[in-house]
């Protein structure tokens, strides 16, 4: 009886490790569509290649009513 739960426990642990380490957040910021598309024209011009079209900068964020709920 003791060997099955020895088992049994040591299955809930290791699934438990394995579900946990993909938990958490990568270090660093995200880039924006904006900031990588600024990136890439900046690339292609240092490399002598085609430049990409000129992003347009995003529009500033509109406050929502529900806004504050968040």
């Amino acid at each position: 009886m003791r060997a099955g739960t020895l088992i049994r426990t040591t299955l809930v642990v290791a699934a438990l490790a394995a579900a946990l380490t993909a938990c958490g957040r990568r270090p660093g910021q995200l880039d924006t569509p904006y900031e990588a598309a600024r990136q890439a024209r900046t690339e292609a011009g240092r490399n002598n290649q085609p430049l990409p079209p000129e992003p347009t900068p995003p529009v500033e964020d509109r406050r929502f009513i529900l806004d504050g709920l968040i």
